[in-house]
């Protein structure tokens, strides 16, 4: 495996987003649009919510894309408009193919709203290809209990494997574009190596911790690392003296314009234009 170097390293903006806080975002970032399929990436938290305090992002529409919400810690309960409702626990994925469009809310659950507590976790947009962008709204609620984990023979390092497939072992979610979607826990001074196609964009970011990419560069919390398309790999060591909690993304190319207004994403402004007048006139629901 050649392991590949690290092209550049992102910082985070903060970005004020829903109730009450603000999450950090580097991508999009400065002169980094987007990294093909994936559109943006926000890490929310961690943070602590007060009894009955208010909190979450209200109904909103989403068209032509993939939403990925990770959570890391605390419940957000999910509603659209198409009658599709679910609660998100620690470590629980949901994979939401928002296609033609529909209207939705994220929330916290009313018993956790009562009792507080710390919330914290990722929300991905994963681009979708002409053909899929309008296709049925679907979910997938994955469990925590379903993600597969792989584990060094030292338990050293631990990575669930979201979608895509590493160490032979295939992700629990399945995906409309090819993309790798792993969570890397790693204690001071392990290291891992895994596999990517060389043909596929490929980044890392940090959620805690410091990561050495061995093949060239370093990346702290908030910070994410885009990597070269010069190997079909990603060698990582923990240079810190805490855990590295880091997300590994990978996917192939889409290849086709992207023209973007808020929350939804098309091939043309004039496949906005349709999105924003569905939405105004009730067809998203």
């Amino acid at each position: 495996m050649k392991t590949r170097t690290v092209k550049h390293i992102a910082k985070s903006s903060h970005e004020r987003v829903g109730f009450n806080f603000t999450v950090r975002r580097p991508l999009p970032s400065a002169g980094l649009k987007q990294i093909d399929p994936f559109l943006m990436l926000d890490h929310f938290g961690p943070f602590y919510q007060k009894p009955n305090e208010q909190g979450g992002v209200s109904e909103h529409p989403h068209r032509g894309f993939e939403t990925v919400t990770i959570m890391l810690e605390g419940q957000v309960e999910h509603r659209d408009s198409s009658g599709g409702h679910g609660t998100l626990k620690a470590g629980d994925v949901q994979w939401m193919t928002a296609g033609s469009g529909l209207i939705h809310s994220e929330m916290p659950p009313d018993e956790f709203r009562k009792t507080g507590g710390t919330v914290h976790g990722i929300q991905l947009w994963v681009n979708l290809p002409k053909r899929d962008k309008m296709t049925k709204p679907h979910y997938q609620d994955i469990s925590a209990a379903q993600i597969p984990v792989v584990k060094s023979e030292d338990g050293k390092s631990v990575v669930r494997v979201i979608a895509g497939e590493a160490f032979g072992v295939k992700g629990a979610a399945e995906t409309h574009t090819k993309v790798i979607a792993l969570h890397l826990m790693l204690e001071p001074q392990s290291r891992t190596e895994i596999k990517v196609p060389a043909d596929f964009s490929a980044f890392a970011y940090i959620m805690q911790g410091q990561a050495d990419f061995e093949n060239g560069g370093m990346a702290k919390e908030s910070e994410l690392a885009l990597f070269e398309n010069d190997g079909d790999g990603v060698a990582v060591k923990n240079a810190g003296e805490e855990t590295l909690n880091m997300l590994l993304l990978a996917g192939e190319p889409i290849g086709e314009p992207v023209v973007s207004y808020g929350p939804f994403v098309m091939n043309s402004p004039e496949e906005i234009h349709q999105a924003i007048e569905d939405y105004q006139s009730g067809r998203m629901g």
